[in-house]
């Protein structure tokens, strides 16, 4: 998709330098920089699909919802965010960094044995320069957390580019090492929250059968939010009857 959309690109480009040797400068302005445009809200709008299909919520006629946590593992918050899904027995899909899983291997060989999942979320999270990485550093950011991963045995199906942004090479890379792009239905805003009741009162207002929900893990949270903001929406599914769960590929939409 990625190839066949830079030829498009450069194909209008040319005609647009066409429409302009021609003195059509309207024309030409249009045809060169819309399609400029299309590509980066598709790179930089974490469910847009038009370069990279992403997942963003899944089929199910149950009260079921997807929990996924992103940044870890962590050794301080891993270890509490096992016992509360333990406590609500409650499933997740935990999104490592590489660099953090090589520190905390532990951890990693923890969640999974609880019976959780490990998803894919860049080796190092280069938040700002993921999207124009080079075709190497895009390499190194994919494989390495698979290279971390594997000594533990696992292998991990579903991969999350850090706060949704993309990349033009990435639906090649993605599909040469088996991976999925997975996004959310509902953001919760921990990352910048300040407090745990309003991220989570957050997420209640948004909340419908088969959403994924992106929380996260870490220092990176404000003290008021970190786990707690997990415990408490925890709580609150479990009140509305809502069960956290692991979907089958066969449901993603």
């Amino acid at each position: 998709m990625a190839r066949s959309t830079l030829i498009v690109l450069l194909a209008l480009k040319a005609i647009a330098l066409t429409l302009a040797a021609f003195g059509q400068w309207w024309a030409a302005a249009i045809v060169y920089f819309v399609p400029d445009l299309w590509v980066l809200y598709h790179l930089f709008v974490p469910s847009a699909q038009g370069l990279c299909p992403v997942v963003t919520h899944f089929d199910t006629p149950r009260a079921e919802v997807w929990l996924t946590i992103d940044d870890g593992p962590d050794e301080t918050d891993t270890p509490q965010i096992l016992d509360l899904l333990d406590r609500f027995g409650a499933k997740a899909t935990f999104f490592v960094i590489g660099q953090r899983a090589e520190r905390c291997p532990d951890q990693v060989a923890e969640i999974v044995r609880r019976g959780h999942e490990i998803g894919h979320h860049t080796q190092t999270h280069p938040v700002g320069t993921f999207w124009c990485a080079s075709p190497a550093r895009l390499r190194r950011e994919l494989d390495g957390v698979i290279e971390t991963l594997q000594p533990s045995g696992i292998r991990p199906r579903w991969f999350r580019p850090p706060v949704g942004i993309k990349h033009l090479l990435l639906p090649a890379a993605l599909a040469a090492r088996q991976l999925r792009c997975v996004g959310w239905t509902i953001r919760s805003g921990d990352v910048l929250g300040r407090s745990h009741e309003r991220v989570v009162a957050h997420v209640l207002r948004k909340l419908r059968p088969g959403a994924i929900i992106l929380m996260h893990e870490g220092p990176s949270l404000d003290p008021a939010v970190r786990v707690r903001a997990i415990a408490l929406l925890l709580e609150a599914l479990s009140g509305l009857g809502y069960r956290c769960v692991l979907p089958d590929p066969s449901q993603f939409r």
